[in-house]
């Protein structure tokens, strides 16, 4: 008997429980995203007027990217009508990059992978997370985005000629930090950001033109002397030609000099970047000394310059319609360099778990963290709890389900799978000798979404592979319930215990 046949059958056009990650789930994204939510999704999603930091405990399979999810689409239709008071969204989920550059900048015992963690500081997270938000907004600025994630909201031309020359030159020396793109050269990329913001840069290069402009005049002179004949002349005051030509070049050369060591101290201290010295060096000589003598730079290795940097990124944006960031934290458990050891996931985390950057005025971070972690929560002392404040910070100890929530979960991708003009439930398909007590009690043990959903796909494979397509039973006998139930939850505890796949 196939299952397909079996699902028509009940007026149900696809499997509603084939699909276990919500980042490829179609039933999701297409219809539940906007409909089925965990009971603590108020205190998780909260005000997009008022950013406001949320930390998820949960399992694996509870939904914390689901949620992630319901987040980005929730900020993305409140943004949409608006072109001001919205909110920039930044997914900082994929930390493959960051830590793979990170770790090339170490050597021999030290690109161990606990060892390397252990050197990951609060900067290098506010970078990775100004680098994303950087990268996006110069695609949005540009027209070139081709992020995987959606677009925070739409920039228009004339929205970006609202910023005044100091924050156009915040957002280039932003861009030329934290810029990630790969879509053109590095250098290209700015000049063309440049244009669009109408810095013009002509002036910051007087220097250069001092000297070529001596350098032509000793040339001219010194050719015409010779042409007429004073050859002696010209060898008796060579030094002073000398002088007259080169000396101009002075000024240009010290700026030349400032800016290489600016650049490699860059370099230094911004461990997840991708950028190359001499184009990073090219493009401050663009800016005057002046503009940016005083201006903050990642160039040492503490926090204080990061946070003028994330102020100045968000005055930005601020002029651009977004008064508020929030960044989007989960998988943290995925980085190959990670693979799944708590441990390793803390040495990550820990750093950012510091009140001044998660109570950083303008922007609200929601991490989506491993229920392992929780446990070395629960093990920190007394200076970790005054560093992190977790009592403030909208804190959901255990993503849980209870057995009634994950039955409406069940209905809801059901009715979203069902074929025009039906209405099915999931009691459709049971045995009526299977009571909705035990129903409950049996959600109750499958704790999470994604096992609720394997026991609902094996409980149909099973129940189709008893039956023939010439003799169906449309109806799941209690044995069967009861049989598939026991075999998933063994290999469930199997895998808590860390002896079976899940």
């Amino acid at each position: 008997m196939k299952i397909k046949q079996f699902l028509e059958h009940h007026g149900i056009s696809r499997n509603p429980f084939a699909e276990e990650d919500a980042q490829t789930d179609p039933v999701f994204q297409e219809h539940c995203i906007d409909s089925s939510y965990h009971p603590s999704w108020e205190k998780i999603y909260g005000d997009p007027s008022t950013p406001a930091t949320s930390l998820v405990f949960g399992e694996k399979g509870s939904g914390k990217t689901a949620v992630r999810l319901q987040i980005a689409r929730h900020l993305a239709e409140h943004n949409r009508p608006r072109t001001t008071q919205r909110s920039y969204v930044i997914h900082y989920d994929d930390f493959n990059p960051f830590l793979d550059r990170f770790r090339d900048r170490f050597h021999g015992r030290k690109r161990r992978a606990d060892r390397v963690l252990t050197e990951w500081k609060l900067w290098d997270h506010m970078d990775a997370i100004l680098s994303l938000g950087v990268t996006s907004l110069v695609d949005e600025i540009l027209g070139t985005r081709s992020s995987r994630h959606p677009s925070p909201g739409e920039i228009r031309s004339e929205t970006v000629a609202k910023l005044d020359r100091h924050q156009a030159r915040d957002l280039l020396l932003l861009a030329a930090c934290y810029d990630q793109s790969t879509q053109e050269t590095f250098e290209g990329r700015w000049h063309r950001l440049r244009k669009c913001l109408k810095f013009r840069t002509w002036f910051a290069h007087w220097d250069l033109a001092l000297g070529w402009f001596f350098l032509a005049v000793v040339a001219g002179i010194t050719s015409t002397l010779w042409a007429k004949g004073y050859g002696e002349t010209l060898s008796s005051w060579r030094y002073l030609f000398w002088i007259l030509a080169f000396g101009p070049w002075i000024p240009w050369a010290w700026r030349l000099w400032k800016n290489f060591r600016s650049a490699r101290h860059i370099l230094r201290f911004l461990r997840v970047g991708n950028r190359e010295l001499n184009p990073l060096r090219q493009v401050l000589m663009h800016f005057r000394p002046a503009e940016i003598a005083s201006q903050p730079l990642p160039c040492k290795d503490s926090t204080d310059d990061r946070y003028e940097l994330l102020l100045k990124f968000q005055s930005v944006l601020d002029t651009l319609g977004f008064d508020g960031v929030v960044v989007l934290v989960d998988r943290v458990d995925e980085p190959h360099l990670i693979n799944g050891s708590a441990e390793l996931m803390k040495s990550l985390v820990w750093s950012m778990l510091d009140n001044k950057f998660l109570k950083h005025p303008g922007i609200g971070l929601k991490l989506m963290l491993p229920i392992e972690l929780r446990r070395f929560v629960q093990r920190e002392d007394r200076e970790f709890y005054q560093r992190a404040r977790l009592d403030k910070q909208n804190m959901i100890p255990t993503f849980e389900w209870t057995g009634e929530a994950l039955f409406d979960i069940a209905n809801a991708r059901i009715e979203a799978c069902a074929l025009p003009g039906s209405a099915p439930t999931l009691r459709d398909f049971l045995d009526p000798a299977i009571s909705d007590q035990r129903l409950l009690e049996s959600f109750r043990a499958l704790r999470v979404p994604r096992n609720l959903f394997k026991f609902l796909y094996r409980l149909l494979v099973d129940h189709c592979n008893t039956y023939t397509d010439q003799a169906p039973e449309w109806v799941v006998s209690s044995q069967t319930y009861e049989s598939t139930l026991t075999v998933l939850l063994r290999e469930q505890e199997a895998f808590d215990q860390g002896t079976g796949p899940g």
